[in-house]
């Protein structure tokens, strides 16, 4: 703990940081940082597991020895300590939220009172987005996905993606959307620039579709898939969240569409988050969906995947698209996750199931370096939990909302 004390004192003597900002460093190292949110409790969770002060107090040795480790294994090309945790999982993946607005009132994602907005004033500026976004490319990103609430409604959406194309060693813009306002933006988001589309569709009928997200839309969202299609993009991710008694009886139907079309429709087991209402009698299984699907198509075959790739990919051989699984709660792939997540207030979250977070937007505001920024960023990778609590225990972990993560 000495010479981590030390080295802090060091940073800060060299940077003459207030004294304000040693002390917010210093809280967030230790893990003491839990800025309050809209829509959730700010009672400490008794559930929280683990110790994340002993992580802490090594964190400067750690990131030491994460350094030595990249530049000394020659077989791989050396990958940022800061963005490295201590199970050796390189976060090269950042996901960041736009919004916490959004047009429709998905049952699984939102509450169906609604949610306590963030005040603008404190929501990430477009500016400070960017600024972030370059400083993890910087330190090793390759991939930025953009989410919300609904990534579309944001007025300055294609300037946002316009400058990140220029970011040099980002290899992929993504966009995760409900689909309403797709068909109308697809080509001009194609020129700015975006390479990938997820688009979130839990049913095939649209008065069912109507109930889910207690909205109007189904067929603007279908509009968008097919405009994707015609656009080139291939495939076009279609998630599916499937969920008891409501839609796991489309399954044949989702698995059908990829028949003619060259989409990657992904069932997703459906997550606990606060306000909505998690089950365990509403989740359907990965096994349970594939023995359902197998079934119809006793032929279906696994597809190989990539190491970091979430989804358990399977075909019907002569089909133009693909199905996968998100298997968060039956089978978790955490041991492989290179994910972190900057929420549209500026919080880091480096688990989607942990309700420790990290004000970069705080960070931002105070002034702070790009290395002051970098350390507190380590030192939060650094607590990365080895895997998530298991979905018993998160169902009773307090957590954001789905809206206000970002997915």
């Amino acid at each position: 703990m000495t010479s981590h004390a030390s080295m802090c004192c060091r940073l800060f003597d060299r940077q003459r940081s207030s004294k304000h900002f040693r002390k917010l460093f210093i809280q967030c190292v230790n893990g003491n940082i839990q800025r309050l949110y809209s829509g959730a409790t700010h009672k400490e969770n008794a559930l929280e597991l683990g110790d994340s002060t002993s992580s802490a107090a090594n964190f400067a040795s750690s990131v030491k020895a994460r350094t030595k480790q990249s530049l000394s294994d020659d077989s791989i090309l050396p990958f940022s300590a800061f963005l490295t945790d201590n199970f050796g999982r390189r976060h090269n993946y950042l996901r960041i939220s736009l919004t916490e607005k959004c047009n429709l009132r998905c049952q699984y994602c939102m509450p169906e009172e609604g949610v306590k907005l963030t005040p603008r004033g404190q929501l990430l500026s477009t500016s400070e987005i960017l600024t972030l976004a370059r400083l993890f490319v910087q330190e090793g990103v390759e991939k930025i996905r953009l989410t919300g609430g609904e990534p579309l409604i944001r007025p300055d959406i294609l300037d946002i993606i316009a400058e990140l194309r220029k970011l040099e060693g980002l290899k992929t813009i993504a966009v995760t959307t409900n689909g309403m306002n797709l068909a109308r933006l697809l080509p001009k988001l194609k020129d700015t620039g975006l390479d990938l589309i997820n688009i979130s569709l839990d049913t095939l009928v649209p008065a069912k579709f109507e109930f889910i997200v207690r909205r109007k839309g189904f067929h603007k969202v279908m509009e968008g898939i097919d405009k994707a299609i015609e656009m080139g993009y291939n495939p076009v991710k279609v998630n599916c969240v499937v969920m008891r008694g409501l839609n796991e009886d489309e399954l044949l139907d989702f698995v059908a569409l990829t028949e003619k079309k060259p989409l990657d429709v992904r069932f997703i087991e459906y997550m606990p988050f606060d306000g909505n209402k998690w089950n365990f009698k509403k989740m359907v299984s990965y096994q349970e969906m594939l023995d359902h699907i197998r079934q119809q198509w006793p032929n279906l075959e696994r597809l190989e995947t990539g190491h970091t790739e979430t989804a358990k990919t399977f075909k019907v051989p002569g089909f133009k698209g693909q199905v996968g699984f998100i298997t968060s709660m039956s089978d978790h792939f955490c041991g492989s996750c290179n994910r972190l997540r900057i929420t549209a207030d500026g919080n880091l979250k480096v688990c989607l199931f942990g309700n420790t977070e990290v004000s970069l937007r705080d960070v931002l505001r105070s002034g702070a370096s790009e290395e002051e920024l970098l350390q507190i960023v380590g030192a939060a990778v650094g607590r990365k939990k080895k895997q998530h609590a298991g979905m018993f225990n998160i169902s009773q972990m307090k957590n954001r909302p789905m809206i206000l993560i970002g997915g």
